[in-house]
C-alpha cells in the first residue's frame, strides 16, 4: 500500500514539475515576443501609419562617425555611408543586437566606434539602406525595409 502511495506522489510531483517548466517556457516565449527589436519597434513607432515623422524614428545617437580613411574595402564604404547619410542610417534598429548587449542607441551608433568594422550585419543593413536611399526611398520606406530583410 505504501509503494503504491509513493508512486502516485511521484508522478503526482514529476507532473507538477512538467507543467511548471511549461508555464515558465511559454511565459518566457511570450516575454521574448513582446521585446523582439522588430515587432517592438514597429509598435512604438507606428511605422505603418503613412504620415509619421521621420524626425520620430532617430535614436538620438551625438557621437561622430569614425573617418572611413582607418579602413579598407566594404568596412571603408559602410563608414563612408554613415558618415553621409547619417540622419537615415540613426533612424535604424541593429539587428545584430548591439542596442542590448553593447548599449548602442541605433544602427549609426556602430560607427561611432570600431563595432561596425567588425560586424557584417552592420555593414550589410548600412550598405543596403544606402541603395535604397540612393533610389530615392525615404526614411520611412527604408527602415520598413531594414526591418523587413534583416528583422527576426
Amino acid at each position: 500500500m505504501k509503494r503504491a502511495r509513493k508512486g502516485k506522489d511521484r508522478r503526482r510531483k514529476g507532473r507538477a514539475k512538467v507543467f511548471l517548466y511549461a508555464l515558465i517556457a511559454v511565459i518566457g516565449l511570450g516575454v521574448g515576443y513582446y521585446l523582439s527589436p522588430s515587432i517592438q519597434g514597429l509598435q512604438e513607432e507606428n511605422i505603418d501609419q503613412e504620415n509619421i515623422d521621420p524626425a520620430r524614428l532617430r535614436g538620438g545617437e551625438t557621437k561622430p562617425v569614425l573617418s572611413p580613411a582607418y579602413f579598407i574595402g566594404q568596412t571603408a564604404r559602410a563608414y563612408r555611408v554613415a558618415k553621409e547619410i547619417p540622419q537615415v542610417l540613426d533612424s535604424l534598429y541593429c539587428y545584430c543586437q548591439c542596442e542590448r548587449n553593447i548599449g548602442h542607441k541605433s544602427l549609426l551608433s556602430c560607427y561611432t566606434d570600431q563595432h561596425a568594422a567588425y560586424c557584417d550585419i552592420c555593414q550589410n543593413e548600412a550598405l543596403r539602406a544606402y541603395e535604397l536611399y540612393k533610389d530615392g526611398k525615404d526614411t520611412v520606406t527604408i527602415r520598413k525595409a531594414i526591418d523587413r530583410e534583416f528583422g527576426v
